[in-house]
This record gives C-alpha cells, structure tokens and sequence, in this order.
C-alpha cells in the first residue's frame, strides 16, 4: 500500500513508525519549523525529525488550499493518506488525491469531541473512557465515517499530556492491525450517531482559567487538562499562578478562592463545594513548586483570596 502521512506533533510519531512497518511510506507532510526557545531558532516539528530519522521525504507546505499539494500528492500515485494531528483544515481535493482519500486517526471515542482538543476536553468533562477512532476523512470537522474505535481507560489522576502519550500508542496499534483491515474491505464504515455528537474546540486562556465557584471535582479535571500545556492558572495577589497537581479534599469547607493553610504544610482552596488541596504549583517568573515551599514562601497564606 503507497500511503503518505499527515502529522506534526509528537503524539503523531509513533503513528508514523507504524505505518512504516504496513506500507510503503512515499512522503509525509507536516507544519513548517516554527521558531522556539529564548534564541526563537527555528526547531523542526516531531513528526519531521522522525520522518528524516527514518529516510522518508519530508514536505512542509505553507498552504494547503492553493492547488498545489494536491497536484503533488497525485504524482505519487498514493493508495491513502493516513492523517492523525497535522494541525490544518485540509480541503476536500487533498483528502480525495489517493485512491482510497485520507483517513484519520482521532484521539477520542468518535461522535464525542470533535475538533482540535478532544484530549484536554475528555479529562476536563471528567470521563473515564476514551480512545482513538479510525475514520474516513470529509469535508466536515471530524464527521465522516468510523471504521473502529479502541477505548483505553483515563486514571484518576492522569493527565492529558500522560494520556496523550498513551493514546499515541493505541494510534500506532491502530495503524498496524486495523488500516490495512479497512482499505481490503474487511472493516466497514459506520456513519456516526449525529445526535450523540460533542464538540472540543482549541484550546484558548479563558478555557484554562480556574473559577473557583465551581465543584472541587471540575477544577481538579481542569488541572488535569490543562497539563502540560497551557496551564490552568489563577491570579494570587497581582500575579499569575500556574497550578500543575491539585485534589480534591473532602470534608472541608471554605468560601470560593480562600486559602486556608492547614497544619502548616497543605494549602486548601475552598471551592463551590467544598475544597481541593494544591500539591504543586507555579508562580509567574519562578519555577514550579510544591505546596510547603509555596507556604515557606508566602505565596500561599491563610486569608489570602485566589482568582481575579
């Protein structure tokens, strides 16, 4: 099978080195390298880096809606394109240039959370259970047909960049067992349930902003959610405060956002009901810390009030 992949980031990767082993990998596409670090150098992204690793031709258009990557993609004379998180719209002649068009692999249990974060938004909404779909691509934002889903469990305290390493490996088991399953035939596309259908937009700073008038729970998957990136944050004094692992701490009772310092070493937070406990988090400028150093150093006092 002639594939070409999709894919930028680094939950694609293991995705890409799987397909390697299934088909005869022409060429993968990717974003262009992007500056990073306090040099602002340009980093190639992790899909590309692994793709060179690997021998493949590597291709970075800059816009996919101009004619050409589909001229491009039809000299290579492509059985499919297998595309998980290359991060762009891609229109409907570039999804149809193979012969059996592009089919994706979704990191969520499909119709649930379409869109551009479905990792972040499974854990926020607090679900148990997600997992990968294997669709066929089409115009819409996530809509087209399913082949199969695998589920995986999401632990308690699990974050979403943990689940998404975990999720990237269910994606190259995916690629290994059941591609090539759907292209022969053997795997029948389902239409998916449009009423069961929710959505996971990007992911922006008002998304990571804690409000402490809601449940512990919600905050505690919000936390969750927002790590490794972008952070949930709220303000403490005039400044900004990263929190990075929090729980829930039944059985105490303060108004939203007070700060109660409770046998000198657990910071408590009171909530809408109730209160979570902050185990490790990060003041703007400083480096990331655990609740007795934020308590040593007065970042967190009794009587002090979080958020804005």
């Amino acid at each position: 099978m002639r594939a070409v992949f999709f894919g930028t980031p680094a939950i694609a990767v293991p995705a890409l080195r799987a397909l390697t082993e299934v088909a005869d990998v022409r060429a993968v596409v990717c974003q262009p390298d992007r500056p990073a670090g306090r040099g602002l150098k340009l980093q190639p992204p992790p899909v590309k880096a692994a793709a060179q690793e690997l021998g493949l031709l590597v291709h970075q258009p800059k816009a996919v809606k101009t004619g050409e990557l589909t001229r491009w993609l039809k000299e290579l004379e492509l059985d499919v394109a297998l595309v998980m998180a290359y991060g762009r719209i891609l229109p409907l002649d570039v999804l149809e240039a193979p012969r059996h068009g592009s089919l994706n692999l979704h990191a969520s249990l499909l119709p649930k959370y379409r869109g551009a974060a479905p990792i972040q938004w499974a854990i926020a909404q607090g679900e148990h259970e997600t997992g990968i779909s294997l669709m066929q691509m089409d115009a819409g934002m996530d809509t087209g047909p399913v082949f199969c889903t695998r589920s995986l469990a999401i632990g308690p305290e699990e974050t979403a960049g943990q689940l998404a390493e975990r999720l990237a490996l269910l994606a190259a088991e995916v690629t290994r067992h059941d591609l090539g399953r759907a292209l022969s035939g053997e795997l029948v596309a389902t239409p998916q349930d449009e009423a069961a259908a929710t959505y996971a937009p990007p992911i922006d700073r008002a998304t990571a902003e804690v409000r402490w008038t809601r449940r512990a729970f919600e905050i505690a998957n919000l936390v969750r959610a927002m790590a490794p990136r972008p952070g949930a944050h709220t303000r403490a004094g005039n400044k900004e405060l990263k929190l990075w692992r929090v729980t829930c701490a039944p059985g105490f009772e303060f108004p939203p956002g007070h700060v109660e310092i409770v046998e000198s070493t657990r910071a408590l937070v009171g909530c809408g009901d109730g209160a979570i406990e902050i185990h490790r988090a990060q003041l703007a400028g400083k480096r990331e810390a655990s609740a007795r150093d934020l308590i040593n150093g007065r970042i967190l006092k009794s009587g002090d009030t979080l958020g804005s």
